[in-house]
């Protein structure tokens, strides 16, 4: 990973393989330094349900829409954008805003 700075901003650049669900959900999780049963009790379900998604037992793209929208929440994801296919991950820092790489999810990088 490397960090460039840009006045104030901070790009991310990842040379890894694309991201699936997953991986976006632990990423995201660990961005907020939270553990997963606080991101259960955030979502209001119970962290057996969100240990499934985080392992990939269960996908979040096939679940109800109101228990992704509650996780998805939780997480701070735009709902829309992920089951859209696109992630963006970042926020309000002191240094300024930070943002991680942004990818398009498509049914050829989900592990079903």
């Amino acid at each position: 990973m490397k960090f460039e700075s840009l006045d104030g901003y901070f790009l991310c650049h990842v040379v890894s393989k694309k991201k699936v669900a997953k991986e976006i959900l632990r990423e995201q999780r660990v961005l907020h330094e939270m553990t997963q049963q606080q991101i259960a009790d955030k979502a209001g379900i119970k962290i057996q349900q969100y240990q499934k998604f985080e392992s990939g037992e269960r996908s979040i793209l096939t679940s109800s829409f109101q228990l992704a929208c509650k996780v998805l929440r939780a997480l701070e994801i735009d709902v829309n954008k992920f089951l859209d296919g696109e992630y963006a991950l970042g926020g309000e820092t002191t240094d300024g805003k930070h943002y991680n790489n942004t990818e398009r999810l498509n049914s050829d990088n989900i592990d079903e």
